[in-house]
């Protein structure tokens, strides 16, 4: 099998890569490490004989006549994420999310023996249906849909993705939808809470205070080796086309307030937690139903929340903190 990862050195992209190479696949990255980083763990993967990458932006048009035609598998994870890039540039997420998704579509439909295209959307999709109507939690997929205000720069993150599933649901090509819920763990960056909150943690003097901003906001935060589980099972699945997935952890909803505690016990540290103000924008809850995936035996998640930010500390124990 040929697998094709645009996106590839970040995140989430990364740790699919390095899966798929681990059962012998041939994987090939399309990423022009903007976002993704060329750091240590990367230039180790960029030694399996099994991995290309093809340093190209995938904005450009011109790109998608250089791509080959041999994919089995399309996963499309480029796009421009993270809160404060949201709010920093609004416009620009709506146009490069979208430009992103629809070239990434323009290589789906040149494949000769595509199986299935896989688009990466986000939770992000049920926010304003939690902040103005009535949000069932855990959230199913199939809810209503409704938005957040227009005026937050915040809403274009949620919007582009909204609009990216709805080309992929008119393109023609077979596909499946997925939708990641607070996916935490090694290498994912500083710029979210779980690593954010281990740096300060871990920098601070014993009998210290720290500010939990958002603090009774709760979210079910999920370990990334269970979530490539999850989206590897939902690539497999030659079954299930044209439908949406929610990836994440149903039963293990905590607040930030609580996860600061687990992190404390983690890093060993004494600190005074200080419950402090919400963040603008940001949903009080987020809690998947897993369920549509469990009922086909794709759900089976393998690590406790103390569990895996133990193994996130320490990953950046060694190389971030």
């Amino acid at each position: 099998m040929r697998f094709l990862i645009t996106g590839g050195a970040g995140f989430i992209g990364f740790a699919l890569c390095k899966k798929l190479l681990d059962k012998g696949h041939k994987v090939d990255i399309l990423d022009d490490l903007s976002r993704g980083q060329l750091d240590e763990d990367f230039s180790q993967l960029m030694q399996n004989k099994n991995l290309k990458l093809i340093s190209e932006n995938l904005l450009l048009d011109l790109v998608v006549d250089k791509i080959s035609l041999e994919y089995d598998y399309i996963f499309h994870f480029a796009a421009i994420i993270g809160v404060k890039n949201v709010l920093k540039a609004p416009y620009k997420v709506l146009e490069h999310n979208s430009l992103l998704t629809m070239n990434s579509i323009r290589i789906a439909k040149k494949q000769k023996h595509l199986k299935k295209y896989i688009f990466a959307s986000t939770s992000e999709i049920y926010a304003g249906t939690l902040e103005n109507f009535q949000l069932e939690i855990p959230t199913p997929e199939g809810v209503s849909i409704g938005m957040t205000d227009l005026n937050r720069p915040r809403t274009s993150y949620m919007l582009s993705k909204i609009y990216g599933e709805a080309l992929v649901q008119y393109s023609g090509i077979p596909f499946i939808i997925i939708r990641p819920h607070n996916i935490y763990g090694p290498r994912m960056g500083m710029s979210h809470v779980v690593p954010e909150l281990l740096k300060k943690l871990d920098s601070l003097k014993n009998n210290s205070n720290l500010n939990i901003v958002s603090a009774e906001h709760t979210r079910s935060f999920c370990f990334i080796d269970d979530a490539i589980d999850q989206i590897t099972f939902i690539a497999k699945e030659d079954s299930i086309i044209g439908n949406t997935y929610n990836i994440g952890i149903q039963n293990e909803e905590v607040s930030i307030l609580d996860l600061a505690k687990i992190l404390l016990k983690v890093t060993n540290k004494n600190i005074n937690l200080i419950p402090s103000n919400a963040v603008a924008g940001s949903p009080n809850r987020r809690n998947p139903n897993m369920q549509k995936l469990k009922k086909i035996g794709g759900y089976d998640p393998k690590f406790s929340l103390k569990d895996g930010v133990t193994i996130t500390y320490e990953w950046y124990k060694k190389y971030f903190i």
